[in-house]
């Protein structure tokens, strides 16, 4: 693996920075805005059943989270919408799209490390201008070659960062907390992908089952690749 890769991409959000964790508080304070319509665990996959059919629609991100909220409320209400109810999660998801970024313990002594050494690429999705804030606050910027935000992570996707980095697949390893979005596309390219579990997965990026691949290499915490690289 050493001898072959070249390029490095890291994931952003929960594998540089907590990002996950307010999004699920978040939602538990929506959830408490419908207890007198629905218990907390169908409100929640009544917003999740919105979000999806959203997906295609406003993409991922913390907008396209309230857009559904507010949807969702709609629905569950049967138009009976209370407006302070919207204001709340205008209010709330707002407070969120300007909270300071808290990064994972390591982060940056990593990347000063691998910089050292690897291209070093980041690799995201979601809402351009709330990715952008993120980036720039986190102080980070500086240690990425090429700074790549993506509407989706499917396997096009990545074929065609390849092309603008001018790498090949097997020059190419991805760093990121998500099965589905940072590691199976890039196994499938032939690329190698290392996965940094986080303590709490969205549920559209949850995977069940094992992945047993030459390619692939699973850490417990991003400190790790540093046995694995350097």
């Amino acid at each position: 693996m050493k001898n072959e890769v070249e390029f490095i991409a890291f994931d952003a959000d929960d594998t540089l920075w907590e990002n996950e964790l307010y999004f699920q508080e978040f939602e538990k304070a929506f959830c408490r805005l419908l207890i007198q319509y629905l218990p907390d665990s169908e409100a929640s996959q009544e917003l999740f059943k919105t979000e999806m059919k959203n997906l295609h629609i406003y993409g991922y991100g913390l907008k396209s989270m309230m857009l559904s909220m507010i949807e969702t409320i709609c629905r569950v209400t049967n138009g009976d919408v209370n407006g302070h109810w919207i204001s709340e999660i205008i209010k709330q998801g707002q407070e969120l799209l300007q909270r300071p970024i808290k990064l994972l313990d390591g982060v940056e002594e990593v990347l000063s490390q691998l910089s050292e050494k690897y291209v070093l690429v980041l690799a995201t999705k979601g809402d351009l201008f709330d990715q952008k804030r993120k980036i720039s606050n986190s102080g980070l910027q500086d240690y990425f070659s090429h700074i790549e935000i993506m509407s989706d992570k499917k396997t096009a996707d990545y074929s065609k960062l390849f092309d603008t980095l001018n790498c090949s697949s097997q020059q190419f390893m991805m760093i990121g907390n998500s099965i589905n979005s940072d590691i199976i596309p890039v196994l499938e390219l032939g690329g190698h992908a290392a996965h940094i579990p986080y303590h709490i997965t969205w549920q559209h990026e949850q995977f069940e089952g094992e992945i047993d691949h030459p390619r692939f290499i699973r850490l417990n915490n991003i400190r790790d690749l540093l046995k694995e690289l350097l």
